[in-house]
């Protein structure tokens, strides 16, 4: 197969789709991989590196769309990158199509095959989606530690808190991958953290887990209305795989917050978990209402690149693999894994929570009726 890998073009993206050892392990199995010129810079990975594991350069984005049966990238396909999509053509990347409704037409318009890392699903765990929610996950609570500082026009607390001066105090909403890596990393800052979560299963573990100065309690609206009322930093890590994220704080819920707080919506690639968020880049982070920070960077693990890039490669290559060696019908009919991950085949949406977020059932079939 012809695999292809353009350079990322959203905003302050500096993640890239191919590692040279992915390019290696590609190449091993027998497939062509293209890069596009300086693609990897922003993770600090030279074209030499690429060339040097096989990869051919492209000069141009276009010269590696139009090459490639197969095109690998860390995040959808934005507005100028829709006329080089194909028909036929597979992309494998994230999507989030259900926050995102004309990136959703653009791909019906144009009959790509669409494999989104973030539903690919195998043991009740999303593998694919795992480790940027870690590098989220972790970085949502060092976002709320620095736009606290009262330069930034948070409240002025150092999260730790000094001899004799008490620590911030963290909300996390959803004790998933993110929630439990925003924990962490909040506790290890020294802050009094509280996560919320409806699984009880997931709270006892987290319960087991988690440093003293963590503690794990049942979500609902009384708990949440008044952790609400003691927070600094609320980081909202709720997700439903390849759905629009529930709205769990509404506006009115920021009336019972101390002015300067900061609120990370981590879920904001997927619609955001709080109503009176909207997607932000690292260019322009924040915005402000009612007094209330808001950090809704829909690409965060772009900040630390490499480490993203990296991890992500990981994780992706293993699925990748099957798609180029099978070919993208016979690798999801044989992988129950990859199956959950084929969000549209050429015109048909075929994950079911995209098809309902924009009344588009019309155009839905259940993925085993395609693949058939």
């Amino acid at each position: 197969m012809r695999i292809g890998c353009p350079k990322e073009i959203k905003n302050n993206e500096n993640r890239v789709g191919l590692t040279p050892n992915a390019v290696s392990t590609y190449k091993a199995a027998g497939h062509d991989v293209f890069i596009e010129k300086d693609a990897g810079l922003g993770s600090a990975i030279d074209n030499a590196e690429y060339i040097a594991a096989g990869a051919e350069i492209i000069q141009t984005a276009a010269e590696v769309w139009a090459a490639a049966d197969m095109i690998v990238k860390v995040k959808e396909p934005l507005a100028e990158e829709y006329p080089l999509m194909r028909a036929d053509q597979l992309l494998y990347t994230y999507f989030h199509f259900a926050a995102d409704e004309p990136l959703t037409m653009a791909c019906m318009d144009r009959k790509i095959v669409a494999l989104a890392y973030e539903t690919v699903e195998e043991g009740n765990s999303l593998p694919l989606l795992k480790p940027m929610s870690e590098v989220a996950g972790r970085m949502a609570s060092l976002m709320g530690a620095f736009y606290i500082a009262k330069p930034q026009g948070g409240r002025g607390l150092l999260p730790m808190g000094v001899t004799g001066v008490a620590p911030a105090d963290v909300l996390v909403v959803g004790g998933g991958v993110v929630g439990a890596n925003a924990a962490v990393v909040a506790a290890g800052l020294g802050a009094k953290v509280t996560i919320l979560d409806v699984n009880l299963l997931r709270l006892a573990y987290l319960d087991e887990i988690m440093p003293a100065n963590v503690a794990a309690l049942y979500s609902d609206s009384v708990n949440l209305e008044s952790c609400l009322k003691t927070a600094d930093i609320v980081i909202g890590a709720v997700l439903i795989p390849g759905a629009v994220a529930p709205k769990m704080i509404k506006k009115e819920h920021l009336k019972l917050m101390k002015p300067g707080s900061v609120l990370v919506d981590v879920a904001i690639d997927q619609g955001g978990c709080f109503e009176t968020s909207h997607p932000t880049t690292h260019s322009a982070p924040t915005y402000v209402v009612d007094n209330m920070i808001h950090y809704c960077v829909a690409n965060m693990p772009g900040a630390y690149a490499r480490t993203s890039t990296f991890a992500l490669n990981n994780a992706t290559v293993r699925y990748g693999l099957l798609l180029a060696n099978k070919g993208v019908e016979k690798a999801c009919k044989e992988n129950q894994a990859l199956k959950m991950g084929l969000n549209m085949y050429k015109g048909v949406i075929t994950f079911e929570p995209v098809a309902q977020a924009f009344n588009l059932m019309k155009h839905y079939k259940p993925v085993d009726s395609v693949l058939a």
